[in-house]
């Protein structure tokens, strides 16, 4: 079935390998029938602090509306970003923090400790790069950034499944191994 997907870049350089990623994601998604926005945060004009937390209000600018109106619009949500220090980019943090708030993406309940989850009905995939090699980052570091992503906030906010796809270590891949790569994109593409 054809979907909506949202695709988001959240590595700053636009020559990065997280790049060919996104580039490779969108067109074969496209070529498989899907209907894709594809957003690079390193070209997008906005303040990634969220200035007052939840106290007071801060507007959205023109960049961070579009984004918002195509995660809610899309039914597949696919973040391509790398891990550095162990964790998603400023920017992209900083894109959940000013989008991903009460209200919109959850609520808190009156008088509770839980909350409601505004963003079901919809699935995600964080495709991650990283010098580290995946087996250290997943036994030494535990993959808190995975954990992140996952399940403080997607799953946060009702979006399930996650799927997440780790590659690395990028630093010092051949090009046949960065091919490889992409062809597992594109696969992951056809198959949203």
């Amino acid at each position: 079935m054809p979907k909506n997907i949202t695709v988001i870049l959240g590595h700053p350089d636009g020559s990065s390998f997280c790049n060919a990623i996104a580039e490779k994601y969108a067109t074969s998604a496209r070529k498989a029938g899907h209907t894709v926005r594809l957003f690079k945060l390193g070209e997008v004009e906005y303040d990634p602090v969220l200035r007052h937390g939840y106290n007071k209000r801060q507007e959205l600018e023109p960049a961070l509306v579009d984004i918002r109106e195509s995660i809610s619009w899309a039914q597949h949500l696919v973040f391509v970003y790398p891990i550095w220090w162990g964790s998603m980019p400023a920017i992209l943090k900083g894109m959940f923090d000013r989008i991903f708030l009460p209200g919109y993406a959850f609520k808190y309940r009156k008088d509770s400790p839980w909350w409601d989850r505004l963003l079901v009905g919809r699935s995600a995939h964080a495709i991650v790069t990283m010098d580290t090699p995946p087996w250290y980052y997943r036994l030494i570091y535990t993959m808190p950034g995975h954990h992140q992503i996952k399940k403080t906030i997607l799953e946060f906010c009702g979006i399930k499944p996650v799927k997440i796809t780790s590659f690395g270590p990028v630093r010092g891949s051949s090009e046949a191994q960065r091919s490889k790569w992409l062809l597992k994109v594109e696969r992951h593409a056809a198959l949203a």
